[in-house]
């Protein structure tokens, strides 16, 4: 979000004096949080300016803040859970790079909560490429509600968008389906130069449908052959447009209205594409909690406190494996691979995005790890977190 220089200035003095206010440790046993700002002032820049906190926020007991969380107690079931809490000692001592929260959840309930450095309990953290996930889980809401069926899948993503002008279109793109946009098997392939052109010099093209038209225009011809794995950014633009074009009013709103509100997720950011639409490959900001949601609605195959949010059926294909290589496989905007424990492998479904948010969900387990961080890479937390953590499950 852009805002004239006296109001950024002025967000900023309130940012830093709410910021100021939570150098005192955490006497209280409330989790750290940032004062004075809201969702609409959430964005990448002004995170970069929370400060460390002094002190690092870490609860065994979580709150039971009526948000639609069950909360437990690590270790009330008698298991020794020594190893974990020697882990977030070495994440307090910065061990574990920029680590800015870690969640843990059990059989359903959130066992730990923990914050460090720029992690707030009530501050939407920036999201990179996992916001694809997010995207997955908004186009099965239309299902859920009928804007689109599970046959629609198969559909090609031009029969959805009636602005496209197909006599303009590179060869074998109209062939392009939901599906396989969902999976990065579109087949597209667009030179970097001639798009950055087009970014700079035309960028009222990429408005609306404008966006996909482009990518289809530019694109090399895609036959059956060339719908191989590559991840990119036209793939997730397709599914958002799609939702865009199937649902009542924009997609924007019917992210806010129909998939996130029903959940209790109000305190979150989601910027504009240059289509205009929200951004699908990345640059939506999320609370460590509301990313457990996502988790959970994932582990409960689509239900949300006892009633179907996503249709038990797409969730399943969302999360149905296709080998990308022998150490990683994708599903609908959502990864999968092993993660050897002790000699054991144990399935990983995964939402990711760089400089290190995770939602690692462990279905053999019933366990869910969150994090975030601001890495200038991923981290090591997709191989540190369970290695120390899911030991003290299977004991």
């Amino acid at each position: 979000m852009k805002y004239p220089h006296a109001t950024y200035q002025f967000l900023l003095c309130l940012f830093s004096i709410g910021c100021s206010l939570l150098q005192a440790d955490n006497s209280n046993g409330l989790a750290p949080e940032v004062t004075d700002l809201n969702a609409k002032d959430i964005s990448y820049t002004l995170e970069k300016k929370i400060p460390y906190l002094k002190n690092a926020f870490v609860s065994t007991q979580p709150q039971d803040i009526d948000d639609g969380i069950k909360v437990g107690k690590l270790g009330a079931d008698g298991r020794d859970v020594d190893d974990i809490l020697s882990f977030i000692e070495e994440i307090k001592n910065n061990k574990h790079n920029n680590t800015d929260s870690l969640l843990i959840a059990y059989k359903g309930e959130l066992l730990l909560e923990s914050y460090y450095k720029r992690g707030r309990s009530n501050y939407p953290h920036y999201q990179m490429s996992i916001t694809k996930s997010y995207t997955t889980m908004a186009i099965g809401r239309a299902i859920q509600l009928s804007h689109l069926k599970m046959s629609d899948l198969q559909r090609p993503v031009i029969s959805f968008l009636k602005d496209i002008d197909r006599s303009k279109i590179t060869a074998g793109t109209e062939t392009i389906t939901l599906h396989e946009a969902m999976h990065m098997r579109s087949g597209i392939r667009v030179d970097k130069t001639k798009a950055q052109k087009v970014v700079q010099n035309q960028p009222n093209k990429l408005k609306g449908q404008g966006q996909i038209q482009t990518y289809m225009e530019l694109s090399s011809p895609i036959t059956k052959e060339s719908k191989t794995f590559k991840y990119q950014g036209s793939d997730p633009s397709m599914a958002m447009q799609v939702l865009e074009a199937v649902v009542p009013g924009s997609a924007k709103d019917f992210i806010q209205k129909e998939l996130l509100a029903p959940m209790g997720i109000v305190n979150y950011g989601w910027q504009d594409d240059v289509s205009g639409l929200p951004k699908s490959a990345a640059g939506s900001s999320w609370r460590s909690r509301d990313m457990l949601k996502m988790g959970l609605l994932i582990m409960q195959k689509g239900q949300w406190q006892g009633k179907q949010h996503l249709p038990k059926d797409f969730v399943e294909v969302a999360i149905s494996p296709i080998d990308i290589n022998e150490h990683r496989t994708y599903g609908y905007f959502w990864w999968g691979h092993q993660a050897k424990v002790h000699k054991k492998n144990y399935h990983c479904i995964s939402g990711r995005g760089a400089g290190g948010q995770f939602i690692l969900m462990f279905p053999k387990v019933d366990l869910i790890i969150v994090s975030t961080a601001h890495n200038k890479g991923m981290g090591t937390m997709l191989t540190t977190a369970p290695e120390r953590i899911i030991p003290s499950f299977i004991k």
